[in-house]
């Protein structure tokens, strides 16, 4: 499956009055993990919404453990792939390392979502096409 990795510098805005990330802020991190992923496989957010005609892929399920802090200053690594695709959903998980430490595990659940015919918003099939980008290696 294909990844996106990154490296991140944890920043002052990142972290509560402790001086450790504010661990609503992990998920901030693996949101940009996930819009990178897709343009990795060649869609950045504004071409992907284009070329499909979809709303987007809203997140409707997440989830992550906590094993270790991050603190002000720490360099850590984040991975983000694709961990399962369905027909109109796909889950993506997130490892966060701080050099071999791993500090956060997220997951979360989004929908390749559409339009019905009274504009509402609702699930529609992933493309092939995306598919097959996003279980290449």
């Amino acid at each position: 499956m294909l990844a996106y990795t990154q490296t991140r510098r944890i920043e002052w805005g990142d972290c509560d009055p402790a001086g450790i990330v504010f661990n609503p802020r992990y998920f901030a991190f693996f949101d940009h993990g996930a819009a990178m992923l897709f343009e990795t496989a060649g869609w950045p957010k504004p071409m992907l919404l284009q070329t499909f005609q979809i709303v987007g892929i809203p997140l409707v399920e997440t989830q992550a453990r906590f094993l270790a802090p991050c603190a002000f200053g720490d360099d850590v690594i984040i991975t983000t792939a694709v961990s399962e695709i369905r027909r109109s959903s796909l889950d993506i998980s997130h490892r966060l390392l701080k050099g071999d430490q791993l500090c956060v595990e997220g997951r979360e659940t989004r929908v390749w979502a559409g339009r019905d015919p009274a504009g509402r918003m609702k699930s529609a099939p992933i493309p092939a096409e995306v598919v097959s980008r996003l279980t290449s290696d």
